[in-house]
């Protein structure tokens, strides 16, 4: 409940600003498409700064939750990010906006399908 009318505020408030690249409903992450709006938000737009922490969290929780699953002894690493130097996160997730548009056949994917889909043809670990 309180969701959704923290979700009508935003829309009330900034629905007469601007014209936005990511609205609230976006953040419900149902695709790659969604992920990629939230993700691609511009700078001058109202949702910017919560559009920006929403898409960086979303990354690097699905990439921690990776991480961790292929921690253990028999793990099998599938995604191998180069060591030295890593991308910035925003330098990956620029990569993977415009891997996600150039597949777009992906944009009705999970997000984190996508998102994964994207890391193993980018770096994919070494067999």
């Amino acid at each position: 409940m309180r969701r959704n009318l923290f979700a009508l505020m935003l829309v009330t408030l900034a629905g007469p600003v601007c014209a936005l690249a990511a609205t609230p409903d976006h953040f419900r992450v149902r695709s790659t498409a969604d992920l990629v709006e939230i993700c691609s938000t511009p700078a001058n737009d109202a949702l910017y700064a919560a559009a920006m922490g929403f898409c960086h969290g979303y990354a690097v929780g699905a990439y921690q939750y990776y991480l961790a699953t292929v921690s253990g002894p028999d793990a099998k690493p599938f995604v191998c990010v180069p060591a030295a130097p890593p991308p910035s996160r925003t330098e990956g997730l620029q990569m993977f906006v415009a891997w996600a548009r150039e597949n777009p056949q992906q944009m009705g994917e999970p997000a984190v399908e996508a998102l994964f889909r994207w890391m193993v043809s980018k770096w994919p670990c070494r067999k």
